[in-house]
């Protein structure tokens, strides 16, 4: 063959496609480097959410109180959990997503939004089992109170030698169930409104401004259907070993309605809000960014 042909056929060919590993990979990523900036709010959540006191106190209460007692480190208590934690069940999430709407026929910009949304729930469902022990260790080092900073090894050993296994796989039911809507609505959501800014702006999938708009509107939608199974899985996951308050999910959201009233599942909605808004946007930009980078088109 010819230089010229050479160089002709090099100018032709087609790239492969990132292989599913790179995919999830590259999901990954996204997901480590943007929960090292928004854990804080993720303890502040989970802080108001199992406490009265912190709910009563709010946002600026809760911060200003988890500072003054524990000091700014306590902000990032579980962190390294939360690492793990994205390392395996985001992405699988947001890396398996488009491989599934591809098997469920739903990659056409007409498909309509419950294919999408069953996607994005199968891969929620998937990255969840697979998250969920370091999901449970993440939840019980941001409660932890004192000073100290609690160690992942020790929290894992002393969660293993009082409940088991089992213990790792606390609050499965409810986890899965969030996780599936978690991303069902997210990448549904984020899928279609990107279809709707590219269609009244002008702006091509892979503009910057539209992944931004999209990201934002879908952190919101999100937040509104995931708070109810939040609050049901924090409750679960951060129940004492010793005294079982909750038998499974449906218990606890029936227990939790009784008690505390049926608002309650909404309680922490604003920093629910505050963490699903920037953590959505960052994720999902940087996604698209590294999936335009390995020569992938945009979601």
């Amino acid at each position: 063959m010819s230089v010229k042909n050479q160089n002709m056929h090099l100018a032709t060919s087609v790239v492969a496609p990132p292989s599913l590993l790179t995919q999830v990979g590259m999901a990954g990523t996204a997901a480590v480097i943007t929960v090292s900036f928004i854990h804080p709010i993720d303890v502040v959540k989970t802080r108001i959410q199992i406490s009265s006191e912190y709910s009563a106190l709010g946002m600026r209460g809760t911060v200003n109180k988890v500072i003054a007692d524990e000091g700014v480190a306590a902000l990032w208590k579980g962190v390294n959990a939360a690492w793990l934690r994205e390392a395996s069940y985001t992405s699988l999430r947001l890396g398996l997503y488009e491989p599934i709407k591809v098997l469920m026929g739903a990659n056409d910009p007409s498909a309509p939004f419950y294919k999408k949304f069953l996607a994005g729930s199968a891969a929620g469902a998937i990255g969840s089992l697979a998250g969920n022990p370091f999901d449970v260790l993440k939840t019980k080092m941001m409660t932890s109170a004192g000073r100290e900073v609690p160690s992942i090894s020790k929290t894992a050993s002393e969660l293993f030698k009082n409940q088991g296994m089992g213990g790792f796989y606390r609050g499965i039911d409810s986890n899965v169930a969030r996780a599936m809507v978690l991303n069902g609505t997210k990448m549904a959501c984020y899928d279609t409104t990107k279809g709707y800014v590219v269609e009244l702006t002008g702006l091509s999938k892979t503009a910057l401004p539209t992944q931004f708009l999209s990201a934002v509107a879908a952190g919101f939608f999100m937040t509104c259907t995931v708070s109810p199974f939040d609050m049901v899985r924090t409750r679960l996951m951060n129940q004492p070993a010793d005294a079982k308050i909750y038998n499974n999910a449906l218990d606890c959201a029936m227990k939790i309605a009784k008690n505390e009233g049926p608002l309650t599942f909404w309680r922490g909605f604003m920093p629910i809000w505050s963490r699903f808004a920037p953590t959505t946007t960052l994720q999902l930009v940087i996604f698209e960014q590294l999936r335009g980078m390995m020569g992938m088109k945009a979601l």
